[in-house]
């Protein structure tokens, strides 16, 4: 398997930057969404990275497949992550109302922050394994 980490990386940051591109025009549900994206996406390439392959959208059980040590906060942040994949899209996900009408800055800031640091630490795990080579 022909390893596709950078692309995966790559991909990621994009996810990210959409993420913040969001949050400025205040579409939270939205920020919180390519928040996983981008989180999925970083430890989808770890996974490349370590020529592993899983499928699925769970960004806590993608990194239980890598089979490292991952800190603590950063799997609080895969499973903070996590619960946003469906109810940020789905309206059928509420009682009643859109997934706008329930998201909060605080809930995007949130998301934005986990987002950024599973991206940093899988960049750091790569790059440093990388820098080893």
């Amino acid at each position: 398997m022909v390893s596709r980490v950078w692309d995966w990386l790559r991909q990621s940051r994009r996810n990210l930057a959409s993420a913040l591109a969001n949050y400025r025009e205040g579409l939270y549900e939205e920020v919180c969404f390519e928040a996983h994206q981008a989180g999925e996406k970083a430890v989808k390439g770890l996974l490349s990275f370590l020529h592993r392959e899983r499928r699925g959208h769970s960004i806590t059980l993608i990194l239980s497949e890598s089979g490292l040590e991952v800190p603590d906060d950063v799997r609080e942040c895969a499973s903070a992550l996590d619960k946003h994949y469906i109810p940020s899209r789905y309206p059928n996900a509420f009682d009643e109302g859109a997934p706008a009408d329930y998201y909060t800055r605080k809930d995007a800031e949130d998301c934005i922050r986990c987002a950024e640091r599973i991206v940093e630490w899988v960049e750091g795990v790569v790059g440093g394994a990388q820098g080893a080579r």
